[in-house]
């Protein structure tokens, strides 16, 4: 069978419910990366809360954060795909000064080793640090570079609203997209970024072509990977709009294996049943 790259999204695909690997996902990964196939790691996380989960998972390849933002090989600081699109921190800057007026909560951006937020007080979550060392001011003073991405929290019933007049006023300039579950919000990336660019950065380089590209995901900030793909497969528990434009759809959800069950199928796998306990 050819190489095939697996691009695969972590919350609300890859993860269950409880934001882990069950082992039955992970020894399916793992034997489809003994057998050839390349599995990529595609998220809107940053590296430092998908670190555990690559390591996890024990595969050797990029990974793609931010939504596209960010891809790099943890193991390779000098592999050839990786790429780095910064925001200005202006616009940092600029969104804080007007944080109220927007309806914005919370704002963070997130740099290279710490999270710049406007409030110390966190969203209890997974995706950011338990450290505090890890976390400083949004400010002038604290952040003096350019961050990565953008994190906007407010009503869900405003999110609509806080996105259309951001990209009003910075135009092409961001791309803003939605995340959805348990902690919805808005990120902010350069605009033109998205999964795809990561995917097709990758796939190109390693010489893969878009018919041999599988992706899987559940969201909004899913939906052009999911177009780019040869195989775009939104899971069980996606969002509408996602299963609209996906080439199929697995039979069960993030919480279900859907994902392993789906590529077990697909590919014929024959894994013990002592690995799914």
């Amino acid at each position: 069978m050819k190489q095939h790259m697996i691009a695969i999204d972590l919350d609300g695909t890859t993860l269950n419910n409880k934001s882990q690997l069950t082992n039955k996902t992970i020894h399916t990964l793992r034997q489809l990366d003994n057998m050839g196939h390349m599995i990529t790691i595609v998220t809107g996380r940053p590296f430092r809360t998908a670190k555990e989960i690559y390591h996890q998972l024990g595969i050797n390849a990029g990974i793609v954060n931010f939504n596209g933002a960010l891809c790099h090989h943890p193991n390779n600081q000098f592999w050839a795909p990786a790429y780095h699109e910064e925001l200005d921190k202006e616009l940092a800057f600029e969104i804080f000064a007007h944080q109220e007026e927007l309806g914005i909560d919370l704002l963070m951006a997130e740099g290279r080793d710490t999270l710049y937020t406007t409030s110390m007080n966190i969203p209890d979550s997974p995706f950011y640090p338990i450290s505090k060392a890890k976390i400083a001011r949004l400010s002038r003073e604290e952040l003096t570079y350019n961050p990565t991405a953008l994190s906007i929290f407010c009503a869900v019933e405003h999110q609509e609203n806080v996105r259309t007049r951001l990209e009003d006023k910075f135009g092409d300039y961001i791309s803003v997209r939605t995340w959805g579950g348990i902690l919805p919000c808005l990120e902010v990336v350069r605009g033109g970024i998205n999964k795809a660019v990561g995917v097709k950065k990758i796939a190109d380089f390693y010489h893969v072509p878009k018919e041999n590209i599988i992706a899987f995901g559940d969201e909004d900030n899913d939906v052009e990977m999911i177009e780019y793909a040869g195989l775009g497969v939104a899971m069980n528990n996606a969002i509408p709009d996602l299963k609209a434009i996906a080439n199929d759809e697995t039979k069960f959800t993030n919480n279900e294996d859907g994902l392993a069950e789906y590529l077990i199928g697909y590919f014929d796998l024959n894994i013990a049943d002592s690995y799914y306990n």
